[in-house]
């Protein structure tokens, strides 16, 4: 397979997926919100201000900044995960979860997990841990958490895992 595009509408707007051999999924994101002199895309700044550039197997863009590890989006900061509290389940779930030993972005009504492909899972104590705060939880790939955050980033939060 060498190269699979989809995109959203006919100008060119919205999430563009390409898959080639040897690079693995790789997306190129473009809103058409995100035009200097868009009223609309300027008066939400404060909230919104990410622009998700780019994103391939093992690395995120973000506001011109190349991420090449996992991330958390807390409030508009863009900070890397650190999983090491979690390594201790590893062994249990094949891959080191996202768990509650973490710090999680707690501050927001939508938290939202990109787990790459599907690869990464997320603690039964975080979905319960979710409910009890009131926030709404939504486990993605990757991909589809990066449109969620372009569509509607007002009062959510994210962890974004980019090497699988």
């Amino acid at each position: 397979m060498y190269c699979s595009t989809t995109r959203n509408n006919a100008s060119g707007a919205g999430p563009f997926y390409e898959l080639r051999e040897g690079w693995g999924l790789r997306a190129r994101l473009r809103s058409p919100l995100r035009h200097a002199g868009d009223k609309e895309y300027n008066s939400r700044r404060d909230v919104c201000c990410m622009r998700f550039e780019d994103f391939t197997f093992g690395s995120i863009r973000i506001d011109g900044v190349t991420y090449e590890h996992d991330v958390v989006i807390d409030r508009g900061q863009v900070r890397k995960r650190k999983k090491k509290p979690s390594k201790k389940f590893r062994a249990e779930f094949g891959h080191t979860p996202v768990s509650l030993e973490e710090k999680i972005p707690w501050q927001c009504r939508r938290l939202v997990v990109g787990t790459g492909t599907g690869a990464l899972p997320v603690m039964q104590e975080v979905k319960r841990e979710a409910k009890r705060r009131r926030i709404e939880l939504l486990i993605l790939p990757t991909i589809q958490a990066i449109e969620v955050l372009e569509r509607d980033p007002t009062d959510t939060n994210a962890v974004l895992h980019v090497t699988c």
